[in-house]
């Protein structure tokens, strides 16, 4: 049996969703919203109804991600004979070049969505995945 830290996947769940709500709120909310083409009466509808759903199904993503994550870092870390934080930042940088940058650039391809926001939508897993790398790899 793979010998997971069920703690270390808890708190680098939470550091994903820390991170979203810093990135989509104070850090690039606004270029956000106005790609996304979010007017501010649909962000005071969208408050008003509760997101609480919409958080929970995001919390139980972040922590299925930490979890497959801590897997990847383990079967990665043996093979590759590296460990630490840097072998959580590289796992969680190659998982996001190879599964996540490859289907989200269709949203540019074929929803005509602009580049920039695939940047910036991208770049939140990029960062993500590489906090919760650095984070699982650390307390393995």
């Amino acid at each position: 049996m793979v010998p997971i830290n069920y703690l270390a996947v808890l708190v680098a769940a939470i550091a994903q969703m820390v991170l979203g709500f810093l990135w989509y709120g104070p850090f690039f909310g606004k270029p956000w919203t106005a790609m996304m083409k979010i007017t501010p009466e649909q962000m005071a509808e969208a408050r008003a109804k509760g997101m609480g759903k919409s958080y929970a199904i995001m919390i139980v993503g972040a922590l299925l991600m930490s979890w497959i994550l801590a897997h990847a870092i383990i079967f990665a870390s043996a093979y590759l004979m590296f460990y630490g934080a840097m072998a959580g930042i590289t796992i969680g940088f190659l998982n996001w070049l190879g599964f996540v940058a490859p289907v989200t650039v269709g949203s540019v391809l074929w929803e005509g969505k602009p580049w920039k926001l695939w940047f910036l939508n991208a770049g939140y897993y990029l960062v993500g995945l590489c906090l919760m790398g650095a984070i699982l790899a650390v307390w393995q």
